[in-house]
């Protein structure tokens, strides 16, 4: 679905260029690791796959061929679930048996791919508490050969959910969190509290009304995030650090903090 904002003509360009970038420079494969995600059922990205009703192992198996053909690779590293393929809400009351459904499709589809050989490792993105350890059970159950090394969900210092019942999860099954928005789109860096309101090519400018999804996360016209963010850059101002080495910061000390879950496998 990258680059964003998410465009049907601009869909893949970034596995693209990322595979131009390693050929081009002629990087041996084993000098890099390649993660990348599987989107499923979004009811606005139609461009994707014809708008898959459910990731299934065809929906799966498809997205593999097309980012290795877009990559120009034999096999993909880490490859991820980009978010629950489930109303997660909803499900946590009524559609467990649906739960169970999905969850099956996913390690059917896991078995069929690591038979193929193009896929070392899996991990999870934007997951919940129960979504990961349903995973791991059902992992456990019927696909002992697999395991979810990593968990991809937002962190940063204004989205601290992680810190709750889902670092427990990961530090007892020593799953490591790769956070994404660790500066919260840029926000966390200070530059959209010059007083133009930051450089005119930064993304929440050069795409202002053209990402709803970015922007319904991290907006300045937001008190809170506002007054929150402003807090945090007097603070790095008062120990003379950089903004975005408070931001950073706050990544590294939970992973030490953690124990240093499950070392990156590649």
């Amino acid at each position: 679905m990258y680059p964003v904002p998410q465009r049907a003509h601009t869909c893949g360009r970034s596995e693209e260029y990322l595979g131009r970038w390693i050929t081009q420079r002629k990087i041996p494969r084993d000098r890099v690791v390649i993660a990348t995600k599987v989107a499923g059922p979004s009811g606005q990205m139609t461009w994707i796959r014809g708008g898959p009703k459910c990731l299934d192992a065809t929906n799966i198996t498809q997205a593999i061929d097309n980012s290795l053909l877009r990559m120009q690779m034999d096999y993909i590293d880490l490859y991820q679930i980009h978010w629950p393929d489930r109303f997660v809400r909803f499900c946590y009351f009524k559609c467990l048996d649906i739960c169970l459904i999905v969850f099956g499709y996913y390690m059917l589809a896991g078995f069929f791919i690591f038979v193929h050989m193009s896929i070392r490792y899996v991990g999870l993105s934007n997951e919940t508490p129960y979504g990961l350890m349903k995973f791991i059970q059902v992992a456990e159950k019927y696909a002992s050969h697999l395991k979810i090394v990593s968990l991809q969900n937002s962190y940063s210092l204004l989205c601290r959910t992680f810190d709750s019942a889902m670092a427990e999860c990961c530090h007892q099954e020593s799953i490591s969190l790769l956070a994404y928005s660790p500066l919260a789109m840029g926000i966390l860096s200070g530059k959209y509290f010059s007083r133009i309101g930051g450089p005119t090519d930064a993304r929440l400018n050069l795409f202002k009304g053209k990402y709803s999804e970015g922007e319904s996360r991290y907006n300045l016209s937001n008190k809170v995030i506002k007054a929150a963010t402003a807090e945090y850059l007097n603070i790095a101002k008062s120990y003379g650090l950089h903004p975005v080495s408070l931001a950073i910061g706050l990544i590294i000390l939970s992973w030490i903090f953690m124990g240093n879950p499950a070392p990156h496998p590649f």
